[in-house]
């Protein structure tokens, strides 16, 4: 049986209505996929609480977590991930990349033209249609 991982993403907006993106470095599994930030949910902590904890890790910046998105059960070669993603706003601070390979900001329409992990197409599916 496959072990259930469930985790969280950010869909960071700036003022200038762009997406906050990253990219999995080589050395994470889903290597050279761009993802909405985020990371595993931790025994006692809400998604919300867990994903401002992982962007602070992550990114060395705050974030101010919004309404729910999507949630997204998607089962891979060796694990099965559920990942619920949030709207959130920077509350402190600028994203800087300490584990990711890259990161940019990306408006809705140029979404698709990412190379994202399949657990978090239907999320940008969503977006991107918001902008429509």
């Amino acid at each position: 049986m496959k072990k259930t991982v469930h985790v969280v993403g950010a869909i960071i907006e700036n003022e200038k209505n762009e997406i906050f993106c990253a990219l999995r470095s080589p050395e994470m599994d889903l290597a050279n996929h761009w993802e909405f930030p985020g990371g595993k949910i931790e025994i006692g902590e809400t998604p919300e609480q867990a994903l401002k904890r992982e962007i602070q890790e992550e990114f060395a910046c705050t974030i101010q977590v919004g309404a729910k998105v999507e949630d997204t059960t998607y089962e891979y070669e060796r694990v099965i991930v559920r990942l619920e993603t949030y709207k959130a706003q920077l509350e402190e601070g600028q994203p800087n990349a300490l584990e990711h390979a890259a990161t940019k900001w990306v408006t809705r329409d140029k979404l698709t033209q990412l190379n994202f992990a399949p657990a978090d197409v239907p999320a940008v599916v969503k977006i991107t249609n918001e902008a429509k």
